[in-house]
Parts: C-alpha cells; structure tokens; sequence
C-alpha cells in the first residue's frame, strides 16, 4: 500500500521537476542569449508535455 502512495507521488514530483527545470532552462538561455541552453529548455518542454499526457492517460484508465 505504501509502495503505491510513495510511486504516485514520485510520478507528480517527477513531472512537476522536469517542468520547473524546463523554465530554468529557457530563463537562462535568454538571459545570456545561448540558442543551445534555449532548444534545451524547449525539449524538456516537449517531454513535460509528453509525460503529463501520459500520466494524465495511466489515471483515466486506472479509473474506470
């Protein structure tokens, strides 16, 4: 039962790292006008939007 609890949690916090690291990426890259620290930051937007939807689609379908 703790097992569940403890993966749900790491799942969101998982998700919610990757979008604050996504915006610290694309901040830095405009504050000191880096193209690569920037695309960086766009891919990690990609991949937050990929896993949320994909967390978002495990919770639809674990809940009937």
């Amino acid at each position: 039962m703790w097992r569940k609890s403890i993966l749900n949690r790491l799942d969101t916090t998982l998700i919610l790292f990757e979008l604050v690291l996504s915006v610290v990426f694309i901040v830095v890259g405009y504050l000191i006008d880096n193209n690569y620290i920037r695309g960086v930051g766009v891919g990690l937007v990609i991949a937050w939007v990929t896993s949320a939807i994909a967390y978002l689609y495990k919770k639809k379908m674990v809940k009937p």
